[in-house]
């Protein structure tokens, strides 16, 4: 069974860093895809970034993409989303997730299969 564990959410100013980790579990992750979603207050989930496994591909978000860095540890499991110059619209929980698959980005939080269970980021100004 696929277990994600996100840590490292909290509070940031604007301008500042926060560097989150997804420790990912319960399967061979080669033929996976694992990304970041997040979820302003009062709204849906929203995609932010995505890696393939197997060789470190990445995807962002067009708002992101300037600020933000996925990556992946294979010898820990580990997925991390760096994020630089946050602001306060970067304000959300942020949810680990992944899917079996190695091609075409899914950006709908529901066709993820597995998903973790969050950590809050606030930014203030």
């Amino acid at each position: 069974q696929v277990h994600l564990v996100e840590s490292g959410g909290g509070l940031a100013q604007a301008g500042g860093s926060l560097k989150l980790a997804c420790a990912a579990s319960g399967a061979n992750f080669f033929n996976w895809t694992l990304g970041w979603f997040r979820r302003p207050p009062g709204k849906n989930h929203n995609y932010v970034a995505g890696i393939r496994w197997r060789d470190g591909l990445t995807h962002y978000e067009d708002s992101v993409k300037d600020r933000f860095d996925i990556s992946r540890d294979t010898a820990k499991n580990t997925v991390y989303l760096q994020m630089n110059n946050l602001q306060p619209i970067d304000t959300a929980d942020y949810y680990c997730a992944a899917v079996e698959r190695t091609s075409g980005i899914i950006g709908t939080w529901t066709r993820w299969t597995h998903r973790g269970q969050g950590t809050q980021v606030t930014v203030s100004s």
